[in-house]
């Protein structure tokens, strides 16, 4: 039950954004992020509390803080953390091998937010997120707070026409984050910002968005098993028809 009510804000923001998607044109795979969403959820439930630590060494405990201070400083250190990662990820073949699998929905929307390889979130359990811990130990209430803001997700990786323009270095937007998943070769390795684009202008991969991108890479899974095995055959080629001995026939 506890989990159910923990995903409510999550499940309901999902759909109150498919609503007013519905008038943009296509649809994305939305059949497969469902089914990762899936997997995510199940291995969330069954492993990760296993690895957890809840002992761990903070250099700064956020209790010992005003509340508007530790959660600045959790959310910077947060989204920083997230920033780098993202960075990594199109950087290290292994991580870009699980990540394109986010990056492989032929239409970008709020569905794809949650389009990741399970073992991502494996990855992050052990490395950025305790790294977070270590700067500072957040309090129940910054976390619970944090993880509404980070429902921002959902409505950067939406098919909303919404940019803030000059503004768009000031906090993520579905343009803003639409030109990171472009198909186009000119926009590659730009705006990797999860919610604040600073660390973009620090790091110089900040672009101002400009129009509406086609998103989505040259192959997609075809089904929930290629899903679970994305990193060992993304960069297969799909063998075609004729090369299987199942050649099209032809009309007469």
């Amino acid at each position: 039950m506890a989990w159910i009510i923990a995903f409510l804000p999550s499940i309901t923001v999902t759909l109150l954004l498919l609503l007013a998607e519905a008038r943009a044109t296509g649809g994305g795979d939305w059949g497969r992020n469902v089914q990762a969403w899936g997997v995510q959820l199940a291995l969330g439930m069954l492993l990760l509390p296993l690895i957890a630590n809840s002992d761990r060494f903070s250099l700064i405990e956020g209790r010992q803080l005003p509340f508007w201070a530790a959660f600045t400083l959790f959310l910077l250190v947060k989204d920083l953390g997230e920033y780098a990662y993202h960075r990594a990820q199109h950087a290290v073949p292994m991580l870009w091998a699980m990540h394109s699998l986010h990056h492989s929905d032929p239409d970008m929307g709020v569905l794809t937010t949650q389009r990741h390889f399970w073992g991502d979130q494996i990855v992050k359990q052990l490395t950025i997120w305790p790294a977070a811990m270590l700067v500072i130990a957040p309090t129940p209430a910054v976390i619970g707070i944090y993880g509404l803001v980070s429902l921002w997700n959902l409505l950067t990786h939406s098919r909303l026409r919404l940019s803030f323009g000059r503004g768009s270095w000031l906090i993520n937007s579905p343009a803003y984050h639409r030109r990171h998943h472009s198909a186009l070769p000119e926009h590659y390795n730009s705006n990797f910002a999860a919610l604040l684009p600073i660390f973009d202008v620090i790091c110089g991969s900040y672009r101002r968005p400009d129009g509406f991108p086609p998103t989505g890479l040259d192959k997609a899974p075809a089904s929930i098993a290629e899903l679970l095995i994305w990193p060992l055959i993304w960069n297969r080629p799909r063998q075609s028809p004729a090369s299987q001995g199942l050649a099209p026939s032809t009309s007469p």
